[in-house]
Protein backbone atom coordinates (compact mmCIF):
# COMPACT_ATOMS: atom_id res chain seq x y z
CA UNK A 1 0.00 0.00 0.00
CA UNK A 2 3.00 2.32 0.69
CA UNK A 3 4.65 1.93 -2.52
CA UNK A 4 1.34 2.19 -4.33
CA UNK A 5 0.67 5.31 -2.53
CA UNK A 6 3.92 6.69 -3.71
CA UNK A 7 3.65 5.66 -7.18
CA UNK A 8 -0.15 7.30 -7.29
CA UNK A 9 1.64 10.50 -5.80
CA UNK A 10 4.20 10.49 -8.60
CA UNK A 11 2.31 10.00 -11.13
CA UNK A 12 -0.21 12.91 -10.52
CA UNK A 13 2.78 15.28 -10.10
CA UNK A 14 4.22 14.21 -13.38
CA UNK A 15 0.61 14.70 -15.32
CA UNK A 16 0.27 18.08 -13.89
CA UNK A 17 3.93 18.94 -14.70
CA UNK A 18 3.14 17.80 -18.71
CA UNK A 19 -0.10 19.69 -19.10
CA UNK A 20 1.04 23.03 -17.27
CA UNK A 21 3.94 22.96 -19.42
CA UNK A 22 2.50 22.65 -22.41
CA UNK A 23 -0.22 24.83 -21.83
CA UNK A 24 1.74 27.46 -20.27
CA UNK A 25 3.84 27.63 -23.96
CA UNK A 26 0.87 27.94 -25.78
CA UNK A 27 -1.22 30.80 -23.23
CA UNK A 28 2.04 32.77 -23.71
CA UNK A 29 1.72 32.66 -27.62
CA UNK A 30 -1.65 33.64 -27.16
CA UNK A 31 -0.81 36.41 -25.18
CA UNK A 32 1.49 38.30 -27.05
CA UNK A 33 -0.27 37.69 -30.08
CA UNK A 34 -3.91 38.74 -28.48
CA UNK A 35 -2.53 41.61 -25.70
CA UNK A 36 -4.48 39.82 -23.42
CA UNK A 37 -4.24 40.47 -19.66
CA UNK A 38 -6.17 37.24 -18.68
CA UNK A 39 -3.78 35.10 -20.97
CA UNK A 40 -1.06 36.98 -19.75
CA UNK A 41 -2.00 35.96 -16.12
CA UNK A 42 -2.48 32.70 -16.77
CA UNK A 43 0.73 32.07 -18.51
CA UNK A 44 2.70 33.34 -15.89
CA UNK A 45 -0.05 30.95 -13.51
CA UNK A 46 0.80 28.08 -15.65
CA UNK A 47 4.81 28.15 -15.80
CA UNK A 48 4.45 28.73 -11.65
CA UNK A 49 2.40 25.63 -11.95
CA UNK A 50 4.68 24.02 -13.89
CA UNK A 51 7.67 24.62 -11.35
CA UNK A 52 5.45 23.76 -8.85
CA UNK A 53 5.51 20.60 -9.72
CA UNK A 54 9.27 20.05 -9.90
CA UNK A 55 9.33 21.23 -5.99
CA UNK A 56 6.68 18.40 -5.33
CA UNK A 57 8.69 15.86 -6.87
CA UNK A 58 11.83 16.68 -5.23
CA UNK A 59 10.45 17.17 -1.41
CA UNK A 60 9.06 13.71 -2.58
CA UNK A 61 12.15 12.15 -3.23
CA UNK A 62 14.05 13.97 -0.51
CA UNK A 63 11.29 12.74 2.46
CA UNK A 64 12.41 9.35 1.54
CA UNK A 65 16.07 9.69 2.64
CA UNK A 66 17.26 7.14 5.23
CA UNK A 67 17.96 8.61 8.60
CA UNK A 68 20.86 10.05 10.14
CA UNK A 69 21.99 10.73 13.38
CA UNK A 70 21.18 14.34 12.74
CA UNK A 71 17.87 13.18 11.74
CA UNK A 72 16.94 9.98 13.57
CA UNK A 73 13.40 10.71 12.48
CA UNK A 74 14.20 10.71 8.85
CA UNK A 75 13.28 13.38 6.27
CA UNK A 76 9.84 13.05 5.82
CA UNK A 77 8.50 16.07 6.51
CA UNK A 78 10.23 17.85 4.14
CA UNK A 79 7.47 16.81 1.75
CA UNK A 80 5.16 19.16 4.22
CA UNK A 81 8.02 22.25 3.69
CA UNK A 82 8.06 22.30 0.04
CA UNK A 83 4.18 21.45 -0.36
CA UNK A 84 3.85 24.83 1.42
CA UNK A 85 6.46 26.35 -0.55
CA UNK A 86 4.45 25.62 -3.62
CA UNK A 87 1.32 26.68 -1.86
CA UNK A 88 2.94 30.76 -0.72
CA UNK A 89 4.50 30.28 -4.88
CA UNK A 90 0.91 30.22 -5.81
CA UNK A 91 -0.38 33.07 -3.52
CA UNK A 92 2.66 34.98 -4.95
CA UNK A 93 3.57 34.33 -8.07
CA UNK A 94 -0.03 33.19 -8.95
CA UNK A 95 -2.57 35.26 -7.19
CA UNK A 96 -1.08 38.40 -6.59
CA UNK A 97 0.52 38.54 -10.04
CA UNK A 98 -2.94 38.29 -11.80
CA UNK A 99 -4.19 40.65 -9.35
CA UNK A 100 -2.05 43.06 -10.28
CA UNK A 101 -1.95 42.59 -14.35
CA UNK A 102 -5.58 43.21 -14.03
CA UNK A 103 -5.06 46.70 -11.73
CA UNK A 104 -2.86 47.55 -14.40
CA UNK A 105 -5.05 47.07 -17.36
CA UNK A 106 -8.04 48.33 -15.66
CA UNK A 107 -6.26 51.72 -15.22
CA UNK A 108 -3.90 51.76 -18.79
CA UNK A 109 -6.65 49.47 -21.06
CA UNK A 110 -5.80 48.13 -24.09
CA UNK A 111 -7.07 47.08 -27.40
CA UNK A 112 -7.35 43.66 -27.94
CA UNK A 113 -6.56 41.67 -31.27
CA UNK A 114 -7.16 38.40 -32.28
CA UNK A 115 -9.15 37.17 -29.61
CA UNK A 116 -10.03 33.38 -31.39
CA UNK A 117 -6.97 32.30 -31.33
CA UNK A 118 -6.82 33.04 -27.16
CA UNK A 119 -10.38 31.73 -27.37
CA UNK A 120 -8.99 28.45 -29.49
CA UNK A 121 -5.85 28.59 -26.86
CA UNK A 122 -8.24 28.68 -23.54
CA UNK A 123 -10.25 25.47 -25.22
CA UNK A 124 -7.87 23.10 -25.42
CA UNK A 125 -6.02 24.65 -22.27
CA UNK A 126 -9.72 23.36 -20.90
CA UNK A 127 -9.14 20.25 -22.36
CA UNK A 128 -5.67 19.33 -21.34
CA UNK A 129 -6.19 21.04 -17.80
CA UNK A 130 -9.21 18.64 -17.16
CA UNK A 131 -7.23 15.50 -18.11
CA UNK A 132 -4.79 16.06 -15.54
CA UNK A 133 -7.56 16.87 -12.92
CA UNK A 134 -8.87 13.85 -14.11
CA UNK A 135 -6.07 12.00 -13.72
CA UNK A 136 -4.99 13.51 -10.30
CA UNK A 137 -8.68 12.37 -9.29
CA UNK A 138 -7.78 9.16 -10.28
CA UNK A 139 -4.94 8.40 -8.39
CA UNK A 140 -6.53 9.88 -5.32
CA UNK A 141 -9.25 7.34 -5.78
CA UNK A 142 -6.41 4.51 -5.72
CA UNK A 143 -5.44 6.01 -2.36
CA UNK A 144 -8.49 6.91 -0.63
CA UNK A 145 -10.10 3.25 -1.13
CA UNK A 146 -13.88 3.13 -0.18
CA UNK A 147 -13.41 6.24 1.63
CA UNK A 148 -15.80 9.14 0.36
CA UNK A 149 -13.56 11.91 -0.94
CA UNK A 150 -14.99 14.66 1.45
CA UNK A 151 -13.34 12.23 4.29
CA UNK A 152 -10.02 11.64 2.70
CA UNK A 153 -9.48 15.43 1.82
CA UNK A 154 -10.46 15.98 5.86
CA UNK A 155 -7.87 13.61 7.19
CA UNK A 156 -5.59 12.89 4.37
CA UNK A 157 -1.57 13.28 5.68
CA UNK A 158 -0.68 13.14 2.01
CA UNK A 159 0.55 16.65 1.07
CA UNK A 160 1.89 16.34 -2.39
CA UNK A 161 -1.81 15.15 -3.77
CA UNK A 162 -3.82 17.55 -1.99
CA UNK A 163 -1.46 20.67 -3.69
CA UNK A 164 -1.76 18.96 -6.63
CA UNK A 165 -5.57 18.24 -6.84
CA UNK A 166 -5.65 22.24 -5.62
CA UNK A 167 -3.66 23.68 -8.10
CA UNK A 168 -5.81 21.66 -10.86
CA UNK A 169 -8.84 22.99 -9.55
CA UNK A 170 -7.45 26.19 -9.44
CA UNK A 171 -6.09 26.27 -13.03
CA UNK A 172 -9.99 24.85 -14.56
CA UNK A 173 -11.62 27.51 -12.28
CA UNK A 174 -9.11 30.26 -13.65
CA UNK A 175 -9.36 28.91 -17.42
CA UNK A 176 -12.78 28.78 -17.41
CA UNK A 177 -13.13 32.17 -16.07
CA UNK A 178 -10.83 33.79 -18.83
CA UNK A 179 -12.61 32.15 -21.46
CA UNK A 180 -15.59 33.83 -19.82
CA UNK A 181 -14.41 37.24 -19.64
CA UNK A 182 -12.33 36.95 -22.81
CA UNK A 183 -15.72 35.84 -24.75
CA UNK A 184 -17.28 39.30 -23.17
CA UNK A 185 -14.67 41.53 -24.13
CA UNK A 186 -14.90 40.29 -27.89
CA UNK A 187 -18.68 40.58 -28.04
CA UNK A 188 -18.75 44.29 -26.04
CA UNK A 189 -15.46 45.33 -27.65
CA UNK A 190 -14.61 46.38 -24.34
CA UNK A 191 -11.37 45.36 -22.79
CA UNK A 192 -12.11 46.08 -19.29
CA UNK A 193 -13.46 42.72 -19.10
CA UNK A 194 -10.32 41.47 -19.91
CA UNK A 195 -8.79 43.56 -16.59
CA UNK A 196 -11.09 41.76 -14.66
CA UNK A 197 -10.77 38.52 -16.01
CA UNK A 198 -7.51 38.63 -14.85
CA UNK A 199 -8.44 39.94 -11.41
CA UNK A 200 -10.87 37.05 -10.82
CA UNK A 201 -8.19 34.50 -11.46
CA UNK A 202 -5.81 36.25 -9.20
CA UNK A 203 -8.99 35.91 -6.34
CA UNK A 204 -9.70 32.31 -7.02
CA UNK A 205 -5.59 31.28 -6.69
CA UNK A 206 -5.31 33.34 -3.52
CA UNK A 207 -8.28 31.39 -2.13
CA UNK A 208 -6.92 28.04 -3.12
CA UNK A 209 -3.30 28.62 -1.88
CA UNK A 210 -4.59 29.62 1.59
CA UNK A 211 -6.48 27.03 1.92
CA UNK A 212 -3.68 24.66 0.81
CA UNK A 213 -0.80 26.67 3.35
CA UNK A 214 -3.29 25.94 5.69
CA UNK A 215 -3.68 21.90 5.75
CA UNK A 216 0.11 21.79 4.77
CA UNK A 217 0.81 24.18 8.03
CA UNK A 218 -0.93 21.40 10.35
CA UNK A 219 1.18 18.88 9.28
CA UNK A 220 4.12 20.80 9.34
CA UNK A 221 3.41 22.13 13.19
CA UNK A 222 3.34 17.61 13.63
CA UNK A 223 -0.09 16.02 12.74
CA UNK A 224 -1.74 12.60 14.40
CA UNK A 225 -1.37 9.70 11.69
CA UNK A 226 -4.76 9.45 9.69
CA UNK A 227 -7.50 7.83 12.02
CA UNK A 228 -7.88 4.59 10.02
CA UNK A 229 -4.22 4.01 10.71
CA UNK A 230 -5.19 4.99 14.32
CA UNK A 231 -7.97 2.74 14.57
CA UNK A 232 -6.04 0.14 13.47
CA UNK A 233 -3.23 0.23 15.86
CA UNK A 234 -5.82 0.43 18.87
CA UNK A 235 -7.61 -2.77 16.90
CA UNK A 236 -4.72 -4.80 17.00
CA UNK A 237 -3.53 -3.79 20.41
CA UNK A 238 -6.95 -4.76 21.84
CA UNK A 239 -6.35 -8.56 20.11
CA UNK A 240 -3.41 -9.09 22.56
CA UNK A 241 -4.29 -11.31 25.42
CA UNK A 242 -1.23 -10.13 27.49
CA UNK A 243 -1.97 -6.90 27.74
CA UNK A 244 -4.62 -5.76 30.71
CA UNK A 245 -5.25 -2.25 29.92
CA UNK A 246 -4.27 0.44 26.94
CA UNK A 247 -3.43 3.96 29.00
CA UNK A 248 -2.40 6.24 26.12
CA UNK A 249 -1.61 5.55 22.51
CA UNK A 250 0.05 8.56 20.50
CA UNK A 251 0.55 8.94 16.95
CA UNK A 252 2.79 11.25 14.76
CA UNK A 253 2.47 11.82 10.85
CA UNK A 254 6.53 12.17 9.43
CA UNK A 255 5.81 12.50 5.59
CA UNK A 256 5.10 8.39 4.65
CA UNK A 257 5.84 7.24 7.48
CA UNK A 258 4.31 6.96 11.29
CA UNK A 259 5.31 6.67 14.95
CA UNK A 260 3.42 5.11 17.25
CA UNK A 261 4.00 5.55 21.02
CA UNK A 262 1.92 3.32 23.69
CA UNK A 263 1.41 3.16 27.20
CA UNK A 264 0.23 0.21 28.55
CA UNK A 265 -0.90 -2.25 31.46
CA UNK A 266 0.52 -5.79 31.14
CA UNK A 267 -2.35 -8.18 32.45
CA UNK A 268 -0.61 -10.07 35.95
CA UNK A 269 1.69 -13.24 36.37
CA UNK A 270 3.83 -12.69 33.65
CA UNK A 271 7.78 -12.53 34.50
CA UNK A 272 9.97 -9.74 33.22
CA UNK A 273 10.96 -11.90 30.19
CA UNK A 274 7.74 -12.82 29.13
CA UNK A 275 6.36 -9.18 29.19
CA UNK A 276 9.21 -8.28 26.82
CA UNK A 277 8.60 -11.13 24.64
CA UNK A 278 4.82 -10.29 24.07
CA UNK A 279 5.75 -6.51 23.95
CA UNK A 280 8.23 -7.56 20.94
CA UNK A 281 5.40 -9.67 19.53
CA UNK A 282 3.47 -7.03 19.66
CA UNK A 283 5.97 -4.51 17.95
CA UNK A 284 6.18 -6.86 15.10
CA UNK A 285 2.96 -7.40 14.29
CA UNK A 286 1.88 -4.03 14.33
CA UNK A 287 4.65 -3.05 11.60
CA UNK A 288 3.81 -6.44 9.85
CA UNK A 289 0.23 -5.32 9.35
CA UNK A 290 -0.19 -0.84 9.43
CA UNK A 291 1.61 0.41 6.46
CA UNK A 292 4.76 2.68 6.71
CA UNK A 293 4.94 2.37 10.74
CA UNK A 294 7.81 2.62 11.06
CA UNK A 295 8.67 3.69 14.72
CA UNK A 296 6.89 1.97 17.83
CA UNK A 297 7.79 2.75 21.20
CA UNK A 298 5.69 0.26 23.96
CA UNK A 299 6.03 1.59 27.37
CA UNK A 300 4.69 -0.65 30.09
CA UNK A 301 2.97 1.14 33.43
CA UNK A 302 0.37 0.36 35.81
CA UNK A 303 -0.88 3.25 35.85
CA UNK A 304 -0.97 6.37 33.72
Amino acid sequence: MAASTHDSTARAILYAFLANFGIAIAKSWAAVVTGSGSMLAEAIHSYADTGNQVLLYLGLKQSQRPADDEHPLGYGKLSYFWSFVVAILLFSMGGIFSIYEGLHKLQHPEPLSQIWIAIVVLILAIILEGSSLFGALREIKKVRGERPFRAWLKHTRNSELVVVLGEDIGAQLGLILALGFLMLAMITGNPIYDALGSICIGVVLIVISVFVGWRVRALLVGRSADPDIQEAINAIIAEQDAIEHVFKTITVQFGPDTMLAAKIKMRSGQSIDEAVQNINALERELKARVPKLKWCFIEPDVAD
